[in-house]
């Protein structure tokens, strides 16, 4: 499928989704919509993904497209209005566009009427399924093995690693998948549920329904996690991923050299190691867990302040560690199978 990803005024830092499609996504992207960085190229700002021309809009993409992917959401995911001439012309076009922001695509009149006329579909990754109900307390259970990424913040590597660390095992032999648990991991696998949509009630519930249904296709499943446990807005749907999940082992993402949570600098983040010890005493009464490696986001450092980076936070959380995109998640894997 040849498609087009919005991310206006915010590749890449803001635009996780765009990253996450164009590293790990099967889709042939043709373009990228940032008004801020028209005539640049991904991999100005990017390496190790697959490249492609940046433009300032959707009229400036002349190859034919099969869909749109919204790939940013602002803080709340609201809809920008600023981003409507280039949804309507997707649909005009007949592509389908794809979002996974809090606001369905799919209720705007326009965009519903747009895309009926011109035998589109809108494909809200956030809408949750009808059919969720509270959990059972039953996917440890499952007959596969079960590691979940937890992370120190949000946007500290969960998504990334999820996927470098499920990539490696299956180079390795492993039979290995993915349970995505938020829009860019849906976007990329083509199936999950967004936990942070998800009735509170049902969202551990949901967890669990997707692990159990995993569990009969894999070995071992690789858990997205989402949030972090203390951060000051999301830690509900942490909670609920991690109680859902009942995995029997974690891997704890940071990015180094973050001390305070992103967009709530009021608020500190614990020290590496003590956050792993919050993870695991979280776990404990339901399904006891161990951080058994770490994951550290290093891309804002050189190679040498890189690996020293790795270092202390190894020594820091009392685990193997790496950066899975700059090193490699094949080093975690002995400690994330439970094979040491």
């Amino acid at each position: 499928m040849r498609v087009a990803i919005l991310a206006h005024e915010g590749f890449p830092d803001r635009a996780k989704t765009a990253v996450g499609i164009l590293r790990y996504g099967d889709d042939e992207v043709v373009a990228v919509l940032d008004r801020t960085r028209a005539g640049e190229r991904v991999r100005d700002h990017v390496s190790n993904v697959a490249d492609a021309p940046i433009v300032d809009g959707l009229d400036a993409v002349e190859e034919p497209i099969d869909a749109l992917v919204v790939g940013i959401a602002p803080i709340g995911g609201g809809f920008d209005e600023t981003w409507r001439p280039d949804v309507r012309g997707a649909l005009e076009r007949g592509a389908d566009v794809v979002a996974g922001l809090h606001s369905f695509l799919g209720d705007d009149d326009e965009f519903a009427r747009l895309a009926d006329e011109h035998g589109a579909e809108i494909r809200d990754l956030r809408r949750p399924p009808d059919d969720l109900a509270v959990s059972d307390g039953r996917a440890g259970e499952v007959d596969a093995e079960v590691v979940l990424t937890v992370g120190t913040d949000c946007s500290s590597g969960k998504m990334t690693t999820t996927f470098e660390l499920a990539e490696a095992a299956c180079e390795r032999g492993v039979d290995a998948g993915v349970v995505p648990t938020g829009q860019t991991g849906i976007a990329i696998e083509g199936d999950g549920i967004a936990v942070d949509r998800v009735v509170a009630d049902f969202a551990a519930g949901a967890v669990e329904r997707m692990v159990e249904e995993h569990a009969a296709e894999y070995d071992v499943l690789f858990v997205e996690g989402q949030g972090a446990v203390a951060h000051p807005a999301y830690s509900g749907v942490t909670t609920a991923i991690l109680h859902g999940a009942m995995p029997d082992r974690l891997v704890l993402c940071h990015a180094a050299g973050r001390d305070a949570v992103h967009g709530y600098e009021h608020v500190p983040i614990s020290p590496p190691g003590e956050y792993a010890a919050l993870y695991e005493s979280l776990a404990e009464p339901v399904a006891p867990a161990e951080v058994v490696a770490g994951s550290l986001n290093t891309q804002r450092l050189d190679d040498d302040a890189a690996g020293e980076a790795v270092e202390a936070y190894a020594d820091a959380i009392d685990a193997p560690a790496t950066d899975p995109v700059r090193f490699d998640a094949a080093e975690l894997l002995p400690a994330v199978l439970g094979e040491v």
